[in-house]
């Protein structure tokens, strides 16, 4: 057996940290140690993830580096591996990697080809070039926003091209993505988003038809070399409908599409990519093709569904980064039914009564998984908080669901 001797280090301290950090343990038995701009709830009260700074102004480059080598200063001797876990992080780290590589191990992409994934405009670009389908897609500014009219009929999506800048604005009913039925919602929607702090594009997109349930996701882990190491597609049951979650994923079973998992592949490394990548896509029903929503340049919150499927994402990263192993592509296969929501919500707001079946057949055969539910760390107050955690989520899609408008 190999000499364990590194550290994970996460930058972030959300959902999706916890979720690095179970597979971190329950891989190699280590307990990480997060790094953010605050101390969420997410990664509280925890025997396998410890909170050990919390940087407010840790989105300043000067500081974020400053704090990284800082800790770094005092575990010398030690081999950390840096592990981004949100948008932001992972923009700093792409920003200042050559005054962090004397110290910490990390793979990441270079800032132009990171300006050209995580900007929506210049992505939707890459797609065409590539062959992928994405929504009709517009765009408005700060400047043109008060005449702009949609070249596509209603509903349509709205959303920020900067989603950091997004993130930190603030205004009455806001919500991570809008959906406008109409024109006169639409006007409104405009007016209260640039009414706030944000001022950089909106992207404007039709609306795919389509409940919850026809929503996909995909995980990607690329070496160091920019060769694929591991594809897995998820098939979405359910999203979340709360203001700041709308979007993001509730309750996922791994999917399987060789065809969809060869493209994804031959994109990665035609455009030279390295470590994680996720994408959000829907089956359009009129034509049953995937259109492509985004790229996230990292793992998504809910990649944990990857490592509960029997692929470990930690391995794939530290097989790689750390031990410098070759390993061949992988396209994942096995299901299980991931959640971060009760079973109550699943089968009271998804439809689809094929995949209602095949959920409760998974977790008949024992294949159901919480993130945030840990046996190996299940403290009274990590169990006091999922409890409430899982009471409030019952409440909140009582309150909220369908509601994607300003209201």
């Amino acid at each position: 057996m190999e000499k364990i001797d590194f550290i994970p280090i996460l930058l972030g301290t959300d959902a999706n940290a916890y979720g690095m950090a179970r597979s971190f343990y329950e891989e190699y038995g280590l307990k990480s140690l997060a790094i953010g701009k605050g101390a969420l709830v997410a990664t509280a009260n925890s025997k396998i993830v410890t909170v050990v700074r919390q940087e407010p102004d840790l989105e300043n480059d000067e500081v974020f580096v400053k704090t990284l080598r800082d800790f770094a200063g005092e575990h010398k001797g030690k081999t950390l591996l840096l592990v981004p876990c949100g948008d932001n992080y992972i923009k700093l780290l792409v920003r200042n990697q050559d005054k962090l590589r004397d110290l910490y191990r990390f793979e990441c992409i270079d800032e132009e080809l990171l300006m050209k994934l995580s900007m929506k405009e210049s992505f939707y670009k890459v797609c065409e070039e590539h062959g992928f389908a994405f929504p009709k897609t517009d765009s408005c500014t700060y400047e043109t926003y008060k005449d702009h009219e949609p070249p596509f009929g209603f509903p349509v999506i709205i959303k920020p091209s900067n989603s950091v800048a997004y993130w930190n604005c603030h205004f009455p009913h806001k919500k991570k993505v809008f959906v406008a039925e109409n024109h006169e919602e639409y006007k409104k929607i405009l007016d209260a988003i640039y009414g706030s702090s944000y001022k950089d594009t909106l992207i404007i997109q039709e609306y795919i038809p389509g409940e919850d349930a026809q929503m996909r996701v995909m995980n990607c882990y690329c070496g160091s070399d920019k060769k694929v190491r591991l594809v897995s597609l998820g098939h979405a049951l359910l999203e979340e409908h709360t203001p700041e979650g709308i979007g993001s994923y509730a309750a996922i079973i791994n999917g399987y599409d060789k065809e969809l998992s060869d493209r994804m592949v031959a994109f990665l490394e035609d455009i030279g990519y390295v470590g994680f990548a996720n994408f959000d896509m829907k089956l359009d029903p009129r034509d049953n093709t995937y259109k492509l929503f985004e790229m996230n340049l990292r793992q998504g919150r809910s990649s944990y569904f990857v490592t509960a499927g029997g692929f470990n994402l930690a391995k794939y990263l530290v097989e790689d980064v750390i031990y410098h192993k070759e390993q061949p592509l992988v396209i994942a296969d096995k299901k299980v039914l991931w959640s971060i929501i009760p079973k109550k919500v699943i089968f009271t707001y998804v439809k689809d009564e094929a995949l209602k079946n095949e959920a409760r057949a998974l977790i008949k055969e024992g294949k159901f998984i919480q993130s945030l539910f840990f046996k190996g760390d299940a403290g009274l107050k990590r169990r006091l908080y999922f409890m409430i955690n899982q009471h409030h989520y019952v409440k909140k899609y009582k309150e909220s669901f369908g509601n994607k408008g300003l209201r």
